[in-house]
């Protein structure tokens, strides 16, 4: 699990102070998301970091996950690490996961990080997550923002 430096409140607290890339590069590199390859890609060329933001789970395509959703490859429910069980179990109990990076390209919302949580959140009913959007360039952020105000 992640450390309690990353969470949704620490992320909005590094928003507040215009340090949500160093928020999001030090979180991918820690113990728990161990994705410091990612970190790198994700800041080189630097992007227009947005959030938290609360987004449907819908709208997010996914690496993997359960049959019907946007997903790239299909996974069985019994296909996933018991700690994807043991994650819901502990949302339903009021954990707040820390939130997962996504990507906006071309009108699409692309799950970077926190696959594993998605499906937590699935699972233990939820619709929604937290996350911290990425965009190539402040254009993309400013669109995505108008867009999303506009949605009902």
């Amino acid at each position: 699990m992640t450390a309690p430096e990353f969470s949704t409140a620490t992320a909005r607290a590094a928003a507040e102070r215009d340090e949500l890339a160093d928020w999001v590069a030090r979180f991918l590199a820690s113990p728990g998301s161990d994705n410091a390859g990612l970190a790198v890609l994700l800041s080189d060329p630097p992007r227009s970091w947005l959030g938290p933001v609360l987004l449907p789970l819908d709208r997010l395509h996914r690496l993997a996950g359960p049959a019907g959703h946007p997903v790239a490859q299909e996974v069985e429910e019994h296909e996933w690490r018991d700690d994807v069980g043991e994650l819901a179990e502990r949302i339903d109990e009021g954990l707040e996961p820390a939130p997962v990076i996504v990507s906006y390209r071309e009108g699409d919302l692309l799950l970077e990080d926190g696959n594993h949580r998605v499906e937590a959140l699935r699972r233990a009913g939820d619709d929604h997550v937290w996350a911290i959007v990425g965009f190539d360039d402040p254009a993309a952020r400013d669109d995505f923002i108008v867009r999303t105000e506009a949605q009902p």
